[in-house]
């Protein structure tokens, strides 16, 4: 019975080691606890339309909640590796008992010191096996540590692109007859640059999936009501006499068409066309 407890604890930790690695390093479009957590904040904020404000902080929020879920679950799992070898397996400082320190909690306790690399020394292994074992916790406190810190750093310069992206074409937008006609080498110039970064954003959304869960607002900035324009521009230009300006539309077009399959394929799950996917990827981020 000890070592089965000990073996859940095992299993416990190796199922957030690889939630972790398949959130940071290999995303997958196969869920997993993070995704969980994110998508249940992000359906709770948008739940009614009740504000824009809850859903803006539904990105933020979902990525402190997965990162304490994951610190706390490795807490757990450590925890009922140690607890089944208390205190047998332990040393006790001088002013602990060792039967009056050896429930669940104790061993919660060592985990946590353990996990944030505190090492209090009050309670150490002294069980060979153990004194190999629990040092590995410290290095994978330490490596969730940095893991959330490259999340971070990643993250939001993927928000900032897709950002950009939608002011550029809000831009386009708002300058009306000035691109009324795009059938020229400078029209075509335009068009790369924005198939360009619509295949940026589609990488992020591929790479980062969580930011899908980040509210872009109602503004110029939310590239979910920006991006209906963009195929406008591409068929429009597609019927011009100018062949670079028809090259760069299809090529856009394609873009439009890629990043279409990764939100329908990885968030909306519409099996519709194009404009049916777009509009649903505004309607989920902006209800309509």
């Amino acid at each position: 019975m000890e070592w089965l407890v000990t073996l859940i604890g095992a299993a416990m930790v190796m199922i957030i080691l690889r939630d972790v690695f398949h959130t940071l390093w290999h995303p997958t479009r196969h869920g997993g606890l993070s995704r969980f957590v994110m998508t249940l904040l992000w359906r709770l904020s948008t739940r009614g339309r009740k504000s824009p404000r809850a859903a803006g902080l539904a990105g933020p929020v979902g990525m402190v909640a997965v990162v304490a879920t994951w610190a706390c679950a490795m807490a757990v799992g450590w925890a009922l590796v140690y607890w089944p070898h208390m205190p047998e397996a332990f040393s006790f400082s001088g002013t602990l008992k060792p039967s009056e320190h050896s429930g669940p909690v104790d061993a919660l306790y060592l985990s946590l010191v353990t996990v944030a690399t505190l090492g209090l020394g009050d309670i150490a292994p002294s069980a060979d096996w153990l004194r190999v074992v629990a040092p590995l916790e410290a290095m994978l406190g330490f490596a969730l540590l940095t893991a959330t810190v490259s999340w971070i750093l990643g993250i939001y310069p993927a928000l900032a692109r897709r950002r950009a992206l939608a002011l550029r074409i809000s831009q386009l937008r708002r300058a009306g007859p000035a691109t009324a006609h795009l059938a020229s080498d400078a029209g075509a110039a335009v068009l790369d640059q924005l198939a360009a970064d619509i295949a940026h954003a589609c990488v992020d959304f591929l790479q980062y999936p969580e930011s899908y869960y980040f509210h872009d607002g109602l503004s110029d900035t939310s590239l979910a009501l920006n991006l209906g324009h963009v195929a406008d521009l591409a068929e429009r230009t597609r019927r011009s006499g100018h062949s670079g300006a028809r090259t760069a539309a299809a090529v856009l077009a394609t873009s439009l068409d890629d990043l279409a399959t990764v939100l329908d394929e990885r968030f909306l799950h519409t099996r519709g066309n194009r404009q049916q996917v777009l509009s649903a990827y505004a309607r989920d981020h902006a209800g309509r």
